[in-house]
């Protein structure tokens, strides 16, 4: 399991933390908590991939909140936690597999913000209203026929 889907997990993590120190360490924490929560799994409610890819966005947007990476980046010096976009591109390339970036890029500019804002840099639907300035009502509606879309579009590249 680990070599099949540790390189898509990495990817979305690596997003969201923007650091590869932090990321090795959480995608331990993603695969012992699918490990352990293996039976909440359920096929009715979605695919086995989209299941990890949740689980590994909500560790890491935990992980960002805790208390011990707050006071950790207030010790660090500038240049440890600047964002390398290059660095980022290159292995999210790497990990993106199925694909999924060329999916994402035939959804209307709008739909791909929100996915995006959303998964792979961790904001919350009240950041996005806020960022976006937009009622977090408009939010969950749009992230919600962006997500419809979006599985629609995956049926098609099966």
């Amino acid at each position: 399991m680990y070599d099949h889907y540790a390189g898509a997990l990495y990817g979305v993590i690596l997003r969201i933390v923007q650091s590869k120190e932090y990321t090795e360490e959480i995608i331990q924490d993603v695969f012992m908590k699918i490990w352990n929560s293996i039976h909440q799994y359920d096929t009715s409610k979605g695919r086995f991939y989209t299941w990890m890819i949740n689980i590994a966005r909500n560790t890491a947007i935990d992980y960002l909140k805790s208390k011990g990476f707050q006071n950790e980046l207030k010790n660090q010096s500038i240049p440890d936690f600047v964002y390398n976009s290059a660095e980022l591109s290159t292995t999210n390339n790497e990990s993106d597999f199925i694909g999924f970036n060329n999916v994402l890029e035939t959804l209307d500019f709008d739909k791909q913000e929100l996915i995006n804002l959303a998964y792979y840099q961790g904001y919350t639907q009240n950041e996005i209203s806020e960022k976006l300035k937009i009622p977090l009502g408009t939010v969950k509606t749009k992230m919600r026929n962006a997500l419809i879309k979006l599985k629609d579009l995956l049926k098609d590249y099966q």
